[in-house]
Formats: structure tokens, sequence, C-alpha cells
């Protein structure tokens, strides 16, 4: 992708504020066409800087009342791929990490119970050949959720 410029940062602000916005309302904060900003989010789209629209759906909400991140060592740092292969199969794991640190991994995932958990850790996860440990520390609350800030370079 090309530099990101002004403009392109300042629509980044908006859209990560509210990616519901109406692109005609996004023009007008900015100065600029409907047009231009439907160009400008499609080539944003297209440089892989705009990654995804969507919505996030509430994990308690379908059942999934624990949250926890899981730090798996495996025997061999170069094991990664063929143990995220596995992993990719088990739809309860929503993220994964490459680490450094105490842990070759980190995971995070969604278990409707202390039972399902442990059903994930025990037979699924641990059963992955490479995994030699795991340490699960679970989400007593999410405090903090936002995307990365987007630089303004003196817009306000």
């Amino acid at each position: 992708m090309e530099k990101i410029d002004n403009l392109d940062k300042k629509i980044l602000g908006i859209l990560s504020q509210n990616a519901r916005i109406p692109f005609k309302e996004v023009a007008a904060v900015c100065g600029v066409s409907r047009a231009a900003i439907h160009q400008r989010v499609q080539h944003l789209v297209d440089g892989n800087v705009i990654t995804g629209s969507g919505f996030d759906i509430n994990p308690k909400s379908l059942g999934y009342t624990t949250c926890t991140y899981v730090g798996i060592t495996l025997e061999r740092g170069n094991m990664y791929k063929s143990v995220v292969e596995r992993l990719d199969h088990i739809p309860e794991i929503v993220e994964c990490h490459f680490t450094t640190g105490p842990y070759t991994m980190l995971v995070k995932l969604y278990a409707r119970d202390n039972e399902q958990l442990m059903d994930l850790l025990n037979n699924q996860m641990q059963g992955i050949p490479g995994v030699v440990a795991t340490e699960t520390l679970i989400s007593l609350e999410q405090s903090i959720k936002r995307d990365i800030p987007v630089p303004q370079d003196g817009i306000k």
C-alpha cells in the first residue's frame, strides 16, 4: 500500500469510532465528496489497511461465559505452523499468537463453562503433537477494548 495521507488517517479515525457511520457523514466531516470517501475506503481495504468490517458478537449471549488465555509451550518452536493447523480446528479459539517470553504461543478462547474448558485443554489442545505444556489464565473481566489509535499528524 502506498503511504497513508492525512485524509486517509482522518477517515480511519472516524471509522474506528463508528464503522457503521454513513459515508455521507464522513464526507461532511472531511470536506470531500461521498464518492471520494467511497474510493478512499476501497483503496484502504484493497491495501489491507482496513482488514475487516463486521459486528462484534458478545460471547456471553451465545453461552460462552469463560474467556481464557492459554500459554502453550512447544517441544520446538519450528512446530508452530503444524500446531496452528490443529488449533485452527478448535472453533472456541478466537486468537492465536506466536510469542516471545515464557510461552511459544498464546491463544485466546471462549468456553461455555469450566467443564468445556477442561475438555478443550486436556482432550484437545494438550493432545496436539509438540505441545509439552499449557498454562491457563482466566479473564475475570475485560476492562478495555479498542482499536489502535490513528495518528492524525496535526489533524483535529
